[in-house]
């Protein structure tokens, strides 16, 4: 519509300014043919009068006057008193008062209305008086008389109403045309495709991505299909790797929780003869002199059996987890108690610890055994991680993420760090790098921060040392701001 309406009013303007161009070239022949004609009168006049023949003078004028185009041709005094004219009628009278105007104004023509006549041009030529002259009008006067014709435009306005319909006629008729072939081209080949495009999108929108289209040109509406059925293209195999991977992801999670149950059938049928072995031999233990070389034997297995029951304790928890049991928890005491508790680690030592704890956080709403199961793992990871010595930085702050207050906590070590082939598999259920480890210590980690509502990320550069984050919903239930996962407020907030 908008293009009709461009077209429509380039047209006419063009259409417009060519009538009027038209029109003023109709005006401006019946103006040189006045002036044409006025010009030869003069001179026919002027040979006539110089030799003192008034009577040729009349017979020009009259013979003149015969022309259809002309309405009068006159000479009258500059007194406005017609001397001579075509009409023998007229001698003797006052000049029309338009006429005579023309000459007071020193115009030499205008338009105007004459009574009986319409729309005339009237021109005013003044007869000066020459020494020849002389003889017969003497040589006080300087113009002896005017010359006036009034020179009809009834034909040349004819002419130009017939041109203005022409015009207007042919220009409908143009714009009609031009605007009936453009709106079947738009339907065609642009409103059709587009709406069929539309159509297509809407099927892909609800699911449906067999949807393909034939371009029926290399324009860019067809260029704009091309790059619909590759974006098609490109979904539909997004979708299939998706299905694949889900179904992939699906059967990985059978898996696993056919190994968690059978981890922890098995751990629960260990522990209890562990427990018993244990017992036992820390009795043996007790029975031998200090001195005896096998105490030292019977306290690197008593060491054996304790790693063996942390395995245990572990696949149990893995495959059974046992219920949070939360309660409004003050981060930063919980970091002061557990940082102590790695401290006691052999390796730690030679440790550099530091604490850049904010002051006034909010309480967390957390179950404090199982945090503190977290960060106990976290420290000692750190710990392991830097077995020549090094700086383990515990940070607490507040943060503010997606709009919700998180309680946030960073364990930076300045070992070794994490490859970046490995970085991405360390929340793996039994995934590992150590000699002795179970690969589930992070997972673990990873599921408790979930399961209370906060986050657990890592970054870490190969020889830059490693950060773990924890991002813990701020407030507990009950305290004004609490932004936290839905659960009953406690009794006591601390």
């Amino acid at each position: 519509m908008l293009s009709i309406c461009l077209l429509v009013f380039g047209i006419g303007t063009f259409a417009f300014l060519t009538l009027r161009r038209e029109q003023m070239q109709l005006v401006n022949s019946a103006r040189e043919s006045s002036e044409l004609l006025l010009n030869t009168i003069e001179r026919s006049l002027y040979n006539s009068m110089r030799i003192g023949n008034t009577e040729d003078v009349k017979v020009i004028l009259e013979m003149v006057g015969q022309s259809e185009n002309l309405v009068g041709v006159r000479i009258f005094h500059p007194h406005g008193v017609i001397l001579k004219s075509s009409n023998p009628n007229e001698v003797g009278r006052v000049v029309d008062e338009r006429d005579y105007k023309l000459f007071l104004d020193n115009k030499r023509e205008g338009v105007f209305n004459l009574d009986g006549h319409g729309e005339v041009l009237g021109m005013v030529k003044p007869i000066y008086n020459d020494r020849q002259c002389n003889l017969c009008h003497g040589s006080k006067s300087r113009i002896i008389g005017l010359l006036n014709v009034n020179y009809s435009l009834t034909e040349t306005r004819n002419r130009i109403v017939e041109l203005t319909k022409l015009f207007v006629m042919s220009t409908v008729a143009i714009i009609g045309f031009l605007s009936l072939a453009i709106s079947l081209v738009m339907l065609k080949f642009v409103k059709k495709p587009l709406t069929q495009l539309a159509k297509n999108m809407a099927r892909v929108e609800a699911g449906d991505l067999s949807v393909r289209m034939t371009p029926e040109g290399k324009d860019e509406i067809g260029r704009l299909i091309v790059s619909f059925d590759s974006m098609v293209d490109r979904l539909d195999r997004a979708k299939k790797e998706l299905e694949n991977f889900h179904f992939q992801q699906m059967e990985r999670a059978d898996r696993l929780a056919s190994v968690g149950e059978m981890a922890a059938g098995i751990a629960h049928e260990i522990k209890n003869p562990l427990t018993g072995i244990a017992a036992a031999i820390t009795v043996l233990k007790d029975d031998f002199a200090p001195e005896d070389g096998r105490i030292q034997i019977i306290g690197e297995v008593l060491e054996q059996i304790s790693r063996l029951d942390k395995t245990v304790n572990d696949l149990l928890f893995f495959g059974k987890p046992t219920v949070a049991e939360p309660t409004c928890t003050d981060i930063n005491s919980a970091l002061k108690k557990i940082l102590v508790f790695a401290s006691q680690h052999r390796g730690g030592k030679n440790i550099e610890k530091r604490l850049e704890l904010s002051e006034n956080l909010p309480t967390v709403y957390v179950d404090p055994k199982q945090i503190q199961q977290v960060f106990l793992n976290l420290f000692l990871n750190a710990v392991q991680a830097m077995q020549a010595g090094g700086t383990l930085t515990v940070k607490s702050g507040l943060a503010k993420v997606e709009g919700v207050d998180m309680v946030q906590v960073r364990v930076t070590d300045t070992g070794q760090g994490i490859p970046p082939q490995i970085l991405e598999k360390i929340f793996t259920p039994f995934f590992t790098t150590k000699a002795q480890g179970t690969g589930l210590g992070l997972a673990i980690s990873h599921r408790l921060i979930e399961q209370h509502g906060g986050r657990l990320s890592v970054v870490s550069q190969d020889g830059m040392g490693t950060t773990f984050t924890v991002e813990l919903p701020a407030y507990c239930p009950g305290q004004p701001g609490y932004s936290g996962p839905d659960a009953p407020p406690p009794t006591v907030c601390q």
